[in-house]
């Protein structure tokens, strides 16, 4: 298991790019100087600014450490964060040599933690924030002292025409399964979701994130959190916006390694799967063999005829929701997301391959 053994270095220095990572002052219900964010990120030029510039907007934040972990960006998103930080002395950046999201987490815990760090808030480059969402997260993480680790739901959202269909139909149950924290709106304690913060103190008990998972990493987090005795609590007010891959291929590799990852934890932790993550593969492997079967038994169809009538019945009811010709695109979007799923599950359960 790759995880680190995540402790204090408070006489090391980080990595940086552009700066050291500054110590801040206090502020708001919970001191601000307790709070280190970590922004990983990976080629985001097109959006980490709008991330940073809503996470700044809370005039707290500036007390805290914001630490943004690159692992080796080919765009202008070093550039873009380098250039913010002349107006945001909190902001600083370092280089994330492991590349992958669960490496820059730790790589930020281990390097820019200090004496003071209680808490660690994880945030997503992809993703804009409401008006104090960090502050908020630290505050029910010390409202809630049985909670080792505070999650948030996640609204879909989207710019263009395919983003908008997606982002619907994604926060809907043939979209997410049900999941708690993909647009619920219960709080309460759960096994799983959207990570957002963390105790410093149990995020290194466990050692981290497992950093060999390139996706699904927060679900294999955790299950280890739970199984050492942590619990988790949803805050259903606590909610962030996530912004959908513009295109039907990048929705498509995302969802293939999604179930990529999914799959390693499964057999990683010798879990048994839920029946939502059972369906998508499920589903797939009866629409190969119905297909592969119908020259023979062309009743066979009836499976994929009914499944093409589902989707084209989701594109309708989004295009009457959305008022708009965009909703189109739902039915071939919930396509893909089940579909290179349930691929990547299936893929990485026989070949049992480190997913990449």
């Amino acid at each position: 298991m790759n995880t680190r053994n995540i402790d204090a270095r408070t006489d090391r220095n980080p990595r940086p790019l552009e700066t050291a990572c500054p110590a801040g002052a206090s502020g708001g219900h919970v001191a601000a100087e307790s709070v280190l964010v970590a922004v990983p990120a990976f080629n985001e030029g097109a959006h980490i600014r709008d991330c940073l510039t809503s996470l700044f907007a809370d005039p707290w934040l500036t007390g805290a450490r914001v630490v943004v972990a690159d692992g080796g960006s080919t765009d202008d998103t070093c550039a873009v964060v380098t250039a913010m930080i002349a107006d945001h002395p909190a902001l600083c950046l370092v280089h994330n040599p492991g590349r992958v999201q669960s490496a820059a987490i730790n790589t930020v815990v281990s390097d820019c933690a200090n004496e003071q760090t209680r808490f660690v808030v994880r945030c997503d480059a992809h993703a804009t924030y409401p008006p104090r969402f960090v502050a908020r997260v630290a505050e029910a993480l010390a409202a809630w002292p049985d909670a080792a680790s505070v999650v948030a739901p996640m609204d879909a959202v989207g710019d263009n025409c395919f983003q908008r269909a997606a982002a619907w139909v994604a926060d809907t149950p043939l979209g997410s399964g049900g999941s708690a924290h993909r647009g619920g709106r219960r709080s309460g304690w759960v096994d799983h979701g959207h990570h957002a913060g963390f105790r410093i103190e149990w995020f290194r008990q466990i050692g981290g994130y497992d950093e060999s998972f390139s996706h699904n990493e927060d679900a294999e987090f955790d299950r280890r959190l739970t199984q050492a005795g942590g619990r988790i609590r949803l805050d259903a007010d606590i909610r962030l916006d996530y912004r959908m891959r513009p295109t039907l291929g990048g929705l498509a590799r995302q969802y293939w390694r999604y179930g990529r990852g999914r799959a390693r934890t499964v057999c990683k932790h010798q879990m048994r799967p839920r029946l939502r993550q059972l369906i998508p593969a499920l589903n797939l492997a009866g629409l190969v063999l119905a297909v592969a079967l119908a020259p023979v038994w062309p009743s066979f169809l009836v499976l994929p005829a009914a499944y093409a009538a589902v989707l084209v019945g989701v594109s309708v009811v989004a295009a009457v929701r959305l008022g708009s010709v965009c909703g189109l695109w739902a039915g071939i979007a919930l396509g893909a997301m089940h579909n290179f799923w349930g691929a990547g599950f299936l893929w990485q359960m026989i070949a049992r391959r480190p997913a990449t």
